[in-house]
């Protein structure tokens, strides 16, 4: 970047105010159909916006949106304690002689209750505020920006500095919602050229959405049997073919004219447990890979007559590991990364896979206190950074870790992103920006969370879903923006568009909360427990699920399964094939 943009001068600190406020404004008078900025995200009237491309203060444990004041954090201290009194004075007996003794051992036990809520209160704070590291200053400047760009000066790289401001993304807000599915949506996925974006869901439909006239495009029936998990394009392929895979372990692959209507819909793999993810070659419009809870990776090349190769089968020792996630590395193809039904991020190299030399595995990553935990954690979701030097991988009801791909087997985390429940769905974690600059993940509590990638702190914290869990979260490939999806039946697109930068209200609360919760499910539930209870609903839901008629949208659906012979439509057994619902 030039000098002129990047310094932090008194004179560009000034000039970008200026242009900042002269921006939102100019921004704001064009769109009167945009919904205004939420409450809870604006700054408190009268303040000014010192910085309003910076930000760089933000994020303590004392956000600006949580200070309060000390008189009411003492009242609500007062009246907990006070249930506390009341509930003790109820269980202890009365009688006269011990009045005056019971009076003094209740000012004991208050004494140390408070204490121990204080220590507690201290403990979740300095676990909150561990592995932190300061906010650097701003990567892109508003208004030398802008001047450099309308004289011809760095223009080529304008767009790419903008989507990974963290300026914008302080100020990212709910600007509209896609309706048309009428189950939970699992899937989002933009087109390379971002004008499309591709939904699937409960309701076994898949659309193609005009974003930006927020229309659907294209609706049609995926051929499914069970819950869509992803529906993406396949690049270089002119839009024209979409590939899924779902509950029912099918991967399937629909045809899509040019007239806004689906050929057919073809099965070219079968997995014998849930097919959650799909990994996608970033030059290849007719190769992908897929991963199923059977623990098999299929290798798919729609130009072979037999399309499906079984490329490995995941295991730890003799034991097979379901999986949840692949990803391939953007820059080195040939190398890909599973995770699953244990600890352990595997990365394969698909030239070199030797299932009798360390199960084919090239090298595995885990924090280093998972290997040995006592508490079986899952892995639900990982992706490659956008040059494939890093790894970001989401774990079950624990946290979110940042790897190096080039460290060698067995390497540590770099970092740690902290906050975020991930429980009661298959979550979904993803980069946000062109350079991978900003972490971003949904939550049990139907919250998104935006991390600085360095700094491992929240810079932006947003209400995502009514129904409670957000799941997928989709940047937008060009733009600064991104779509998301979870429990409720809508796609909600969310633009930079706010006035203020964000205030973090009641992010600590928040975040203190789903520790509380993780922590206590820990230790009142057992893994077992779980995965049987969870097999058990799952197939009385199935059973009992009315048979779908088939509705209209692709002119023929054909039902050929290229996959091992060994292959079955329906995954069955027990508790091993449980599966992480998506919904």
């Amino acid at each position: 970047p030039d000098p002129g943009e990047d310094q932090r001068g008194e004179g560009d600190a000034s000039t970008a105010t200026e242009g900042d406020a002269s921006t939102a404004t100019e921004g704001h008078s064009g769109s009167q159909d945009k919904p205004m900025p939420d409450a809870k995200g604006a700054r408190v009237p009268g303040e000014e916006d010192t910085d309003s491309m910076d930000g760089s203060g933000l994020y303590s444990l004392t956000e600006e949106g949580e200070r309060e004041s000390e008189g009411g954090r003492r009242e609500r201290v007062n009246e907990r304690d006070a249930g506390k009194r009341a509930a003790r004075k109820r269980n202890r007996p009365s009688g006269g002689t011990a009045h005056h003794s019971s009076s003094s051992d209740e000012d004991d036990e208050e004494e140390e209750d408070d204490q121990e809520e204080e220590e507690d209160e201290q403990a979740m704070d300095a676990w909150l505020g561990a592995e932190l590291r300061d906010l650097s200053g701003p990567s892109w400047r508003a208004v030398p920006s802008l001047k450099s760009r309308e004289i011809g000066r760095g223009s080529h790289q304008f767009v790419r500095r903008v989507c990974g401001a963290r300026g914008l993304v302080q100020r990212l807000e709910l600007q509209g919602r896609l309706e048309r599915h009428t189950g939970c949506v699992n899937t989002l996925h933009f087109n390379p050229s971002g004008t499309r974006l591709a939904s699937g869901s409960d309701d076994l439909r898949v659309v193609v959405w005009d974003w930006a006239r927020r229309r659907a495009e294209l609706e049609f029936d995926s051929g499914h049997k069970s819950n869509v998990f992803q529906a993406k394009f396949l690049p270089h392929s002119g839009d024209s073919t979409l590939a899924m895979c779902a509950r029912d372990g099918q991967i399937r692959v629909a045809e899509l004219s040019a007239t806004q209507r689906c050929k057919n819909t073809k099965r070219v793999a079968q997995h014998k447990g849930a097919a959650h993810k799909l990994a996608l070659e970033p030059d290849s419009p007719c190769s992908f890979l897929s991963a199923g809870e059977d623990a098999i990776v299929f290798g798919i090349d729609l130009r072979l007559d037999r399309p499906a190769n079984k490329l490995v089968v995941v295991k730890e020792g003799d034991k097979k590991v379901g999986l949840y996630t692949i990803f391939v590395n953007p820059v080195n193809t040939h190398h890909f990364a599973v995770g699953g039904r244990d600890q352990y991020v595997r990365i394969y190299d698909q030239r070199k896979i030797n299932e009798n030399e360390n199960n084919g595995v090239l090298k595995k990553f885990c924090p280093s206190h998972l290997v040995s935990s006592e508490s079986k954690t899952n892995i639900t979701c990982l992706v490659y950074s956008h040059d494939g030097t890093e790894l970001l991988t989401s774990y079950n009801d624990e946290d979110i870790y940042l790897f190096d791909s080039s460290h060698s087997d067995g390497a540590d985390y770099r970092r740690r992103y902290k906050g975020h429940r991930n429980n009661a769905t298959v979550k979904g974690v993803n980069f946000y920006g062109p350079s991978s600059e900003f972490v971003i993940s949904g939550s049990d509590c139907g919250h998104i969370y935006l991390w600085d990638k360095v700094s491992a702190r929240i810079v932006q914290f947003m209400e995502g879903d009514r129904g409670g869990v957000v799941n997928c979260l989709e940047p937008h490939p060009h733009l600064p923006g991104l779509a998301t999806s979870g429990l409720d039946h809508d796609v909600k697109l969310w633009s930079p568009t706010a006035e203020n930068l964000t205030g973090l209200k009641g992010l600590k609360d928040v975040m203190k909360k789903n520790k509380r919760e993780r922590d206590e499910d820990s230790v009142r539930h057992g893994d077992q427990y779980d995965t049987q209870l969870l097999w058990f609903l799952m197939r009385h839901m199935r059973n009992r699920r009315p048979q779908r008629t088939r509705r209209e949208g692709a002119e023929g659906d054909t039902d050929e399964s290229w996959s091992s012979p060994d292959s079955s439509d329906e995954e069955d057994g027990g508790p091993d094939h449980v599966q992480c619902m998506s919904s």
